[in-house]
């Protein structure tokens, strides 16, 4: 019965979230049995340069819809506007305000924001292909990272609308690791390390080197949630175990699961 109702009992799981994002998933894994490693491998810091952000936020009833694709680009624009005095506006009729999955639309939600579309594909080429219609010739605003690919805004003007692109947020590398946690990874005493950005992964990379990077795939599960996480880390020569679509918590522990049931009928079978 312990583990039909904890069926990730046993399993050491890293997480390489910023503390802030990793909270839900932890909470999520635990309840399914699993022991939670905390190992930050991104930070995140204001731009270099408030100037695109400000102008966005004076203008912001000239925007039709503001696409919101992390729950950082909503904290930090949100923190901008408190600066500026200038937060009445969110709940306002225009723009309209989506989100890309429902992680990001709650913390819109606590932020002051109206939230009128969250996508069902969690992702922002989902998103724009869900608001096609409705986002043609139309203005958006986008407020991303400063390491953001070019994908969501080329396909926001494939399909006819006006964007408006401003770096809300850097991702940086975090302050030095927990020491006795990355000992912990390098000595396989892990099961899987999740990824849920390419940034991640890179810091990561970085930090071990190829070589010893290359040795510890194939001794523990890597983990990725999302197609351009999966495609960084195969791109560095590593193979991805457990690849999640969605990037809610409660999805990624299914999928958790689902690794390690087919991981366990293999085995009886071999």
């Amino acid at each position: 019965m312990a583990g039909i109702e904890k069926p990730l009992a046993g399993k050491r799981i890293v997480i390489t979230r910023a503390p802030a994002q990793a909270a839900e998933l932890a909470r999520a894994l635990e309840i399914m049995g699993a022991e939670v490693l905390l190992l930050p491998m991104v930070a995140f810091a204001p731009p270099d340069d408030w100037n695109a952000v400000d102008a966005a936020l004076h203008a912001w009833a000239q925007f039709d819809w503001v696409l919101f694709t992390s729950q950082n680009a909503v904290r930090f624009l949100r923190g901008r506007a408190t600066q500026l005095s200038a937060t009445s506006q969110f709940a306002a009729a225009t723009p309209r305000t989506a989100a890309v999955g429902p992680a990001t639309a709650a913390a819109a939600s606590a932020e002051g924001f109206r939230v009128d579309y969250v996508a069902g594909e969690h992702s922002g080429a989902g998103l724009a292909r869900e608001l096609r219609d409705a986002l043609a010739r139309k203005s958006v605003l986008l407020p991303r990272s400063d390491l953001a690919d070019s994908r969501l805004p080329e396909a926001l003007r494939e399909i006819g609308a006006r964007v408006t692109e401003v770096v809300a947020y850097r991702t940086v590398a975090p302050d030095s690791p927990d020491p006795a946690i990355l000992a912990d990874v390098r000595a396989g005493r892990v099961d899987a390390i999740l990824f849920s950005s390419a940034s991640a992964f890179h810091n990561f990379a970085r930090l071990l080197g190829a070589s010893e990077l290359a040795i510890l795939s194939e001794r523990i599960a890597f983990a990725a949630i999302g197609p351009s996480t999966a495609a960084a880390i195969r791109e560095a020569g590593v193979r991805v175990e457990i690849e999640a679509e969605d990037s809610t918590a409660d999805a990624f522990a299914r999928t958790l699961i689902h690794y390690y049931e087919r991981s366990s009928h293999a085995a009886r079978r071999a």
